[in-house]
């Protein structure tokens, strides 16, 4: 076939948001190519969540978002909610359990989500080519897209772009959507890694290297004024810096150059606790520190402030220890950058909204090309919402396709 395959729909990316809008388009009876340069089908869904795929959170709003346009990934979850999915899985009898905090988890692993995806394609009649690496796209004149690849030429009169974003390239990542857009004139908000460890110059972090693997429940902020984003989990430390919940979190509404603010012991006012335990008290310092924090942790802290460890609390004047306690609930540090797209969980950037039609996907300047998921300037906090973005984005244009 000379002049190459023809579709009504070409879908780059056979990921969470590709697949979920193929098998929507092809049950509604479109014509669907899904096209993905791996040829091992969704892999980020397969180690997604330890192996069990944090696929919702059953708290999602718009609120757990960043954009430039907070309001614009509303329209979408508002039309396909957490209990739609659910509805899904129920079909396919996937069991799933609730971790904390509405995040939701398969009980057995991240392939039955593969699985119910792509039996929705199979029964949309989706065609795919995996391993199929695309090297150019062109509109015609009669405003279909001619799409060169790797096993052959596609003609479709709609195009999708899934590609994701640039998070873990060990699996594929590419910034190859935001090409994309670029090319058909769509603006592009400069992306970066979201939802990643946070790392230190080696002179500062010389002291707490050391506490590599010990972790704690903190409340973490970043920014300045009333409304500064913070959140309360757990942090980790690592060789290099810190990492965990808590700053994954944060990580994502951090700026280079400006401070993360860190309280350390949030479940107690420790300088009341301590100067209430210091009368008649005959313990060390480290002792009752000890009591609340990891042993590792307390003798790296003291030693960083030039206590030495076998200060008696009774001995510790009052000043002290209220500059001790004050440190503790707000430790300031300036971290030198991030762990980079190796280590990030997902994108943070990517095809500007003000480009796309909130309720179908659609580029407003390039009618039939839309783009969904990842790839958009659309980045959920951890914890399942990046997966119901995928899925809400996917639904939506797949009902307009």
């Amino acid at each position: 076939m000379s002049n190459g395959a023809v579709f009504d729909v070409a879908i780059i990316g056979a990921g969470a948001a590709g697949m979920m809008c193929a098998a929507v388009a092809g049950q509604r009876g479109r014509k669907v190519v899904l096209i993905d340069h791996a040829t091992k089908l969704a892999e980020k869904i397969r180690i997604s969540g330890g192996g069990r795929c944090n696929f919702t959170n059953l708290g999602t709003t718009h609120q757990q978002f960043i954009s430039n346009n907070g309001r614009f990934c509303r329209s979408a979850l508002l039309a396909y909610t957490p209990q739609d999915f659910l509805a899904l899985l129920a079909k396919y009898k996937v069991a799933w359990h609730e971790k904390h905090k509405g995040q939701l988890f398969c009980d057995h692993s991240s392939e039955d989500i593969i699985h119910v995806l792509r039996a929705e394609c199979e029964l949309g009649k989706v065609a795919w080519r995996m391993g199929c690496t695309v090297n150019d796209i062109n509109r015609q004149e009669n405003q279909s897209f001619v799409l060169q690849t790797s096993t052959g030429i596609i003609r479709a009169a709609k195009l999708v772009v899934a590609t994701g974003g640039m998070a873990i390239p060990q699996l594929g990542a590419s910034d190859y959507g935001m090409k994309i857009a670029r090319q058909f004139g769509l603006k592009v908000v400069e992306p970066r890694p979201a939802l990643v460890p946070l790392t230190f110059d080696a002179d500062t972090w010389r002291h707490f290297s050391t506490l590599a693997g010990v972790s704690l429940e903190t409340v973490v902020a970043t920014g300045s004024g009333k409304k500064k984003p913070q959140f309360d989990e757990d942090l980790l430390f690592t060789h290099r810096g810190l990492s965990g919940p808590a700053i994954l979190q944060i990580s994502s509404y951090w700026e280079p150059g400006t401070p993360i603010m860190l309280n350390l012991q949030p479940a107690q006012n420790l300088e009341s606790a301590l100067i209430e335990k210091k009368s008649g008290s005959r313990q060390q310092l480290l002792t009752v520190l000890a009591g609340m924090w990891p042993k590792r942790l307390v003798e790296c802290w003291l030693e960083n402030m030039g206590i030495a460890q076998d200060t008696r609390l009774a001995d510790m004047p009052d000043k002290k220890i209220r500059e001790l306690a004050a440190l503790i609930h707000d430790w300031q540090l300036i971290p030198t950058g991030t762990a980079g797209y190796k280590k990030a969980e997902v994108m943070k950037g990517g095809v500007d909204t003000a480009e796309l039609d909130q309720k179908t996907m659609q580029a407003k300047k390039m009618p039939d090309l839309y783009f969904i998921g990842e790839v958009v300037d659309v980045t959920g906090w951890l914890g399942g919402y990046n997966f119901q973005w995928a899925w809400a984005s996917g639904v939506a244009c797949g009902q307009e396709l």
